[in-house]
């Protein structure tokens, strides 16, 4: 958990996703009668946005990014004239959201159970992020930052840019329901520290709060 420990591998990671994506819409295909290629043909739109959007690549983070934002935009594009906006929006939100969900709370789950200070190794983890993970597609902005509370704001979010660029803003929400797969994972009285998120850009806030706080004294 800590970031001595934190090994990201950016390419595994955003392969994971696009696949865990493509895998649920196979299923999708077969309980609903839609066309068998269904899931060939998102890989195929997926990887022509991935070109098409070559120029909102900002740093190595962004190159990620993007890939795991453009493959809800195919989806999304190929799901509307067969279940309708709402019908589309919800499959390719369940696509995204649900194939790691348990690795992913289990994973954050066991890593916070393993540290003696849960609230400093996740701060830790979350400022090393906003340059491993994230990049200069993202303006983050700290108004809080001691041993107590840690707030992360994010003014600008690249996945947001994405979609807008690629007239899907609505599929913003769905991006912002996937970190549900790791706040679900923080148990307040058993590690110690809150997290805490009003609101995101993606639903119409002007910026995304991230914040953390302790809620109980520092663990010896």
């Amino acid at each position: 958990m800590t970031t001595d420990h934190y090994a990201p591998d950016p390419d595994a990671d955003t392969a994971a996703v696009v696949d865990g994506v493509l895998e649920h819409l196979a299923a999708v295909a077969r309980e609903r009668g839609l066309p068998d290629d269904l899931p060939a043909a998102v890989r195929d739109r997926h990887e022509r946005l991935v070109i098409a959007n070559r120029r909102l690549v900002v740093d190595e983070p962004a190159r990620h990014n993007l890939r795991m934002t453009l493959v809800l935009v195919a989806a999304w594009e190929l799901l509307r004239p067969h279940l309708g906006d709402d019908g589309a929006v919800e499959v390719v939100r369940a696509a995204f959201v649900e194939p790691l969900a348990p690795v992913v709370r289990e994973s954050v789950r066991a890593a916070l159970d393993a540290e003696p200070d849960p609230y400093r190794a996740m701060v830790a983890l979350a400022k090393s992020r906003e340059t491993t993970s994230f990049g200069a597609g993202f303006a983050f902005r700290h108004p809080v930052d001691d041993d107590r509370r840690f707030h992360a704001d994010v003014h600008r979010c690249f996945y947001y840019d994405v979609l807008v660029a690629n007239a899907a803003p609505e599929l913003a929400p769905v991006m912002c329901e996937f970190d549900r797969n790791w706040i679900d994972a923080i148990d307040p009285d058993r590690h110690g520290f809150r997290f805490e998120r009003a609101t995101t850009i993606g639903t119409g806030g002007t910026h995304c709060p991230f914040h953390f706080s302790r809620v109980t004294a520092e663990r010896d």
